[in-house]
């Protein structure tokens, strides 16, 4: 199984640009940044470079213009993210956060239908 680097939370915001579309160009990409962070140019690049470094992200020159694509699938970032939050806020026990989050949040019948669905198949 491929490692999954850690992602900072303004690296989340790159990486989503990009697995919504890619590849695109940094221009692209500081272009969408720019309509929900006041992050300069530079800013941006060196997010990328750092997620060129972390095996996250690659690039193809093409001309004088860099195309960066993902290496690694979303699913996969929110996957070893939620591992690490249980793991560091929870001990890693999964009943707490579950009655923790039913605690914060208002479910409807069709949510509590959902969930019940989801615990018969782990039954399994």
């Amino acid at each position: 199984m491929k490692i999954i680097p850690h992602i900072s939370d303004s690296e989340w915001k790159v990486m989503k640009i990009l697995w919504n579309k890619s590849p695109q160009t940094a221009n692209e990409i500081i272009a969408k940044l720019a309509k929900s962070t006041d992050w300069k140019p530079t800013t941006i690049k060196t997010l990328l470079s750092r997620l060129v470094r972390k095996n996250a992200l690659r690039y193809e020159k093409m001309n004088r213009t860099y195309h960066y694509y993902t290496l690694i699938p979303e699913k996969d970032c929110v996957k070893a993210e939620s591992q690490s939050f249980l793991k560091k806020v929870y001990g890693g026990a999964l009943k707490p956060l579950v009655a923790n989050f039913l605690d914060l949040e208002q479910l409807t019948e069709e949510d509590i239908e959902e969930l019940k669905h989801i615990l018969e198949g782990k039954k399994k």
